[in-house]
């Protein structure tokens, strides 16, 4: 580790003590009424089945989409208790606008849950810089410009949570899904640094990883414009099983992984930064790490075995 480098292994922070009274007044509200969310990306899947089961509990959520309408039937299933609005993560005016009403709805936010995303399919070589800026900005850029909204507002309550949904494909990369990995990995990076930045204002971090879940991610993943024949061999196994995700029977609930973040989010103790979510999230990533381990051993052994280089004539 770098000398003076902060070692973020966990995601809770504490505050400052000017922030002590703030916090004791959030924690009776919370008990009383329930955290206050903000959840991109609400239209279908994880997103939705969080939502739902926030609002179940008895929480605030407003629930982010591009097309308000797929949102309809939570706000008439939960009325007063979820809030719906348009929100196109590109779109820098209207993240701005939907954190101000969400916060003016509800009267603060407590857990921001950056789910809303999109993939991308194609190999380094046949993905375009414009699709690459549009993958990132989805992905990296938005939940970004989110986090950068929020946390006034979080500061001033004395506390808050930030969720940043990431995936597998934040610790181990997939052929043919290599601009979806460089934005997860960038959204893990900034979330480390993020949470040893907020530490001391009360705000809490938490990357979550989840595993194979049944929502149309697979069937809603873009392809990018260039195929070029020479990698159809190597990447088309990820594809068929990313298209083949929803209707796997083994694949997790949706409302399962709600049920999980709920938890996180309800838990008091410091918490990991990172959390994996779903059975074969941690069967994929304790082989990853084992890997990483057997390079790291590797690189060492090649560089301790190499000759050193001549000294520079004086």
């Amino acid at each position: 580790m770098t000398v003076g480098a902060p070692a973020p292994t966990m995601g809770a922070g504490r505050a400052g003590t000017g922030a002590t009274g703030a916090r004791a007044v959030e924690s009776v509200r919370e008990a009383a009424m329930g955290r206050r969310w903000l959840v991109t990306g609400c239209s279908s899947g994880l997103g939705r089945a969080l939502a739902e089961a926030a609002a179940r509990e008895g929480h605030e959520v407003a629930v982010t989409a591009r097309d308000t309408a797929t949102l309809d039937d939570l706000a008439t299933a939960w009325p007063g208790r979820i809030v719906p609005l348009p929100l196109e993560l590109r779109d820098a005016v209207q993240c701005e606008e939907a954190v101000r009403t969400a916060a003016d709805r509800l009267g603060g936010i407590d857990v921001l849950v950056n789910n809303a995303g999109a993939g991308l399919f194609g190999a380094v070589e046949e993905v375009s810089d414009a699709e690459l800026r549009d993958q990132l900005e989805t992905l990296v850029v938005g939940p970004w410009r989110l986090v950068r909204l929020v946390l006034p507002l979080m500061r001033a309550q004395g506390r808050g949570h930030i969720v940043n949904v990431s995936s597998l494909a934040g610790r181990m990369a997939f052929p043919g899904l290599g601009a979806y990995v460089a934005g997860k990995y960038a959204l893990e990076g900034m979330s480390q640094a993020l949470a040893a930045e907020v530490a001391g204002q009360g705000v809490r971090v938490t990357v979550v990883e989840p595993g194979g879940f049944a929502t149309r991610y697979g069937t809603s993943l873009a392809e990018s414009g260039r195929r070029l024949p020479e990698y159809a061999a190597v990447t088309a196994e990820t594809l068929d099983a990313v298209r083949g995700m929803a209707g796997d029977p083994a694949t997790g609930r949706p409302q399962d992984y709600a049920a999980r973040i709920l938890g996180i989010v309800a838990a008091d103790a410091p918490t990991p930064l990172r959390i994996p979510v779903g059975d074969d999230a941690y069967t994929y990533l304790e082989t990853a790490e084992q890997a990483a381990r057997e390079e790291l051993a590797a690189a060492r052994a090649l560089v301790g075995g190499l000759s050193p280089l001549p000294s520079a004539t004086p």
